[in-house]
């Protein structure tokens, strides 16, 4: 029998985890087709099927369970080993002194922040708060190490390390009048009240990709600290927010609001993790990045691959 390579277990994950050919495809690089083939290559060398083929989510034949078990024990290990393996090459020690520019991203941030701590523990880790400064030109004159932004400024001798896509949506109240459009466009919004956090307006998807460049302004912005304080808002109608789609889906679930693309494409904005060009390298920056799209892919829904553009 030939042999099983990391590569099919990390497939075979991705398809357990997606529940989705076409989602796991992209969770693991691959183009749809390039993943049926390896998936075929991997039936005809162990001389089983591995799933269940027409079936959504995917369900897996006892040779699939097998390898899956096979994969929850091995993969850790191999992941295990290959930071340690970092921490030899590169040095373990460092400091990320970081910044968020995205008010949505501490769902996702804190377990990130643990699970990093747990596996580079001599790194100096620490959130910034409290900044009334732009935090890239910061990160440019040293005074911080990492900022999670959605916008990207050239110039200024940065790398911006792409996490993921995703889709900027508009959350609107369940009896609002938009409720059959199919998608907004920007002149809809000019006589309602758009909910946005406290930033200033070009460092929100909403105006930068979508009103400014049609000439529109909604009548009014009203500003909220909290994601469910805008929620709220929403849902008695007050207004309507823009708000990622992975931060919209439990409320969507819940039946709390109803969202909308802006646009017939949407607009769908790429999450970078930005740093200083001499340590887009480090190890221990390489290592953030790598434990916060892991924890991002494995909890968050509705985001997709960003590559480097």
């Amino acid at each position: 029998m030939s042999h099983i390579e990391l590569r099919h277990l990390r497939t075979m994950v991705a398809l357990r985890d997606t529940g989705s050919l076409v989602e796991a495809a992209d969770r693991v690089f691959l183009t749809q087709s390039a993943l049926s083939h390896q998936i075929k290559d991997l039936e005809t060398r162990i001389g089983c099927s591995l799933f269940i083929r027409k079936t959504r989510p995917v369900r897996f034949t006892t040779a699939g369970k097998r390898l899956l078990k096979l994969a929850d024990e091995a993969l850790p290990l191999v992941h295990g080993a290959e930071q340690d393996l970092a921490r030899l090459a590169g040095g373990t020690s460092g400091r990320i002194f970081m910044a968020i520019e995205c008010h949505s991203c501490f769902e996702w941030l804190l377990p990130t922040i643990n699970a990093y701590r747990e596996s580079w523990p001599d790194v100096e880790l620490d959130v910034a708060s409290g900044f009334h400064f732009a935090p890239l030109p910061a990160l440019a004159r040293g005074d911080l190490d990492l900022v999670i932004t959605a916008d990207p400024v050239e110039d200024l001798g940065l790398a911006y390390l792409p996490m993921f896509g995703y889709e900027a949506q508009l959350a609107i109240a369940r009896d609002h009048e938009w409720i059959d459009k199919p998608w907004i466009e920007p002149e809809d919004l000019s006589n309602e009240v758009l909910i946005c956090y406290p930033v200033d307006n070009d460092r929100l998807d909403i105006f930068s990709s979508f009103l400014d460049p049609a000439g529109v302004e909604p009548i009014r912005v009203r500003h909220a600290e909290l994601t469910t304080m805008m929620i709220q808002l929403v849902a008695s109608g007050r207004g309507v927010a823009c708000l990622p789609n992975w931060a919209l889906h439990e409320y969507l679930e819940q039946g709390y609001i109803v969202v909308k693309s802006l646009g017939e494409e949407g607009i769908w904005p790429t999450l970078y993790a930005a740093v200083r060009s001499d340590q887009r390298d480090a190890a221990f920056i390489q290592g953030f990045v790598d434990i916060a799209k892991s924890t991002c892919f494995d909890s968050l829904v509705g985001i997709v691959t960003a590559e480097l553009g």
